[in-house]
């Protein structure tokens, strides 16, 4: 009898390092902000009981928990979609963008917010379903990461090569943008300011009703990436190898798509283009670990992105002030020079994609 195909676990200290990370990473963003809130009345807080401030349990629960909770979900479903692209096109610089499906997302965002709900058929269908504001702008976000993704699958299933396919996604991409321009160019300016500050990311705009949708969909995407760790570390060898071992290639690469797509088109369409992470975080994981096997590395990137995220939204806060930094000049400024230097340093990157 064939052994079950089983997610091999990574190593226990670095999981139990990443876990501790985590934990110390999302209390620290539930208690840092405008308004400080004391660790101990935090805990009370978490755990059921009246803390001293009332004002402090709505601070708590109705803005602080989601935002991290999206921090937390965003950041490893955007490092996840940069570690199953990497690997599809052997590529160290692919990355959630790299389809077009952010650019997607973005168009669908840009088509409410600088033309509102009153201009051009997209918009008129989404107020036909009576939706506006920020539920009209995710749909329609949405909406544009799934065309986007309809046509990278329609394509996948022609083109053999795969690199092809990569430069196929990138024209797309800047082809969506160029629509983008258009629409801003003829946009008025007040309008334009608002697309631009969706454009910096956020993980403070989701709702606990937001959730609802958000989180189901990014969890059955990182269950679904764990149970292809086995046929992408045949992947890894060429597809001459992996097609030996009796693989099926294209079911394989429309699998990853379809995974990495749906990832990075919800965390757009709720976060706006958050950057860096998904190019980033995969890199760093493999220098941790020393490997890239990746039933290891799978579970192992999730965890680090999700800290990762956590991290940069923290710092983001500015904590003790009421400024808050643009999130994607956070993950780029401070994390460009630390996976610079990692990589570097380390020659396991250079191995890997050499």
């Amino acid at each position: 009898m064939a052994e079950p195909n089983i997610p091999a676990s990574p190593p226990l200290l670095l999981c139990t390092v990443l876990l501790i990370t985590l934990t110390v990473l999302f209390l620290l963003d539930l208690v840092t902000g405008s308004v400080m809130i004391p660790l101990d009345q935090m805990l009370v807080i978490l755990t059921g009981g009246d803390a001293d401030r009332e004002a402090w349990e709505k601070i708590v629960w109705l803005f602080r928990m989601p935002k991290a909770l999206t921090a937390v979900l965003a950041g490893a479903g955007l490092a996840l979609s940069g570690l199953l692209l990497q690997n599809l096109f052997h590529n160290p610089l692919a990355g959630p963008s790299v389809l077009g499906v952010n650019a997607g997302a973005s168009l669908g965002a840009a088509l409410v917010v600088l033309w509102g709900a009153s201009d051009g058929v997209g918009p008129r269908f989404i107020e036909g379903l009576g939706l506006t504001g920020r539920a009209a702008m995710v749909l329609s976000a949405g909406l544009g990461a799934g065309m986007v993704l309809a046509a990278v699958l329609a394509l996948a299933r022609r083109v053999s090569n795969v690199m092809a396919l990569l430069i196929v996604g990138i024209l797309c991409g800047f082809a969506v943008n160029a629509a983008v321009s258009v629409l801003i160019h003829f946009s008025a300016a007040e309008r334009i300011q608002a697309y631009v500050a969706w454009t910096f990311g956020s993980f403070g705009a989701v709702t606990w009703r937001d959730m609802v949708l958000f989180a189901p969909v990014i969890v059955i995407g990182l269950l679904a990436s764990l149970m292809i760790g086995k046929p992408l570390n045949a992947l890894l060898l060429g597809e001459n190898y992996a097609r030996s071992m009796g693989l099926r290639i294209k079911s394989l690469r429309l699998v990853v798509i379809a995974v990495t797509a749906v990832l990075a088109g919800t965390v757009t369409a709720f976060c706006g283009p958050v950057a860096f992470i998904g190019i980033a975080v995969p890199h760093l994981g493999r220098v941790l670990l020393g490997s890239a096997d990746h039933r290891k590395l799978l579970p192992t990137t999730i965890l680090l992105g999700g800290a990762i995220a956590l991290a940069a939204d923290l710092l983001a806060q500015l904590p003790g002030s009421q400024t808050v930094l643009p999130l994607n000049a956070v993950t780029a400024l401070l994390g460009s020079p630390v996976i610079v230097w990692l990589i570097l340093r380390h020659k396991n990157f250079q191995k890997t994609f050499g």
